[in-house]
């Protein structure tokens, strides 16, 4: 048995940020799932947001994706995901915290809109995001057409599951922006993020919005 649990939830998309770079660096760990109210009462006495994912290894609590991801580059013989380098670094941090803040971030709250009950929805606000988003696409073509990350990093653990749920909810023109779509299917395609998405699968009944066609 590993001394590593993750409580998580394998459709939630900061858990997949965690569990592409568990299945990346190859590191064993004990699942926990997050299921219902009453997982999520006992996982308050750990962590009082009771937000997902969590890392627990003996008196150690890690929330928040990014702080798990940084732990476990310190486990396992694996390439780290943070780059030795520190400018590289530098960048794989900068396009994590871009990709979490203005991807990932709007498109839950056009999810979240979705959850409102009638006549308390904000469209202001969503289409604030979906604007976010646009902006968002655009910047990250132009960053990728220009070379990208140099290798898979904490910035692809980011862009693999904001990406994917932000397709699902505002399609961003992938003839148009190209090398975010050439970005997009390379990454997908890749067999931790590959995994992740497949683990997902029997979860999408549970999408508000309905499952488009487009996303295989």
């Amino acid at each position: 048995m590993s001394d590593l649990t993750l409580h998580y939830h394998p459709f939630a998309s900061y858990c997949w940020k965690a569990l592409i770079a568990l299945y990346e660096r190859e590191v064993p760990f004990e699942p926990r799932l997050i299921a219902d109210a009453d997982d999520r009462a006992a996982l308050a006495r750990l962590w009082p947001f009771a937000s997902i994912p969590v890392l627990e290894t003996g008196d150690l609590v890690l929330p928040e994706s990014t702080t798990v991801i940084e732990y476990l580059d310190g486990v396992g013989d694996a390439p780290t995901l943070v780059p030795a380098d520190p400018a590289a670094a530098l960048q794989a941090r900068l396009w994590d915290r871009v990709l979490d803040g203005h991807v990932m971030t709007p498109m839950q709250k056009i999810v979240g809109d979705s959850l409102r009950p009638e006549g308390r929805t904000d469209p202001e606000g969503v289409a604030l995001a979906r604007a976010e988003l646009d902006t968002a696409y655009a910047m990250l073509d132009a960053h990728l057409a220009g070379g990208g990350w140099p290798s898979f990093s904490l910035a692809d653990c980011a862009a693999a599951p904001s990406l994917f749920y932000a397709r699902v909810v505002h399609r961003w023109d992938e003839e148009r922006l190209s090398a975010l779509t050439a970005y997009f299917t390379d990454v997908t395609a890749r067999p931790s993020v590959a995994r992740v998405i497949d683990e997902a699968r029997p979860y999408r009944a549970l999408f508000p919005l309905g499952w488009p066609e487009h996303v295989t």
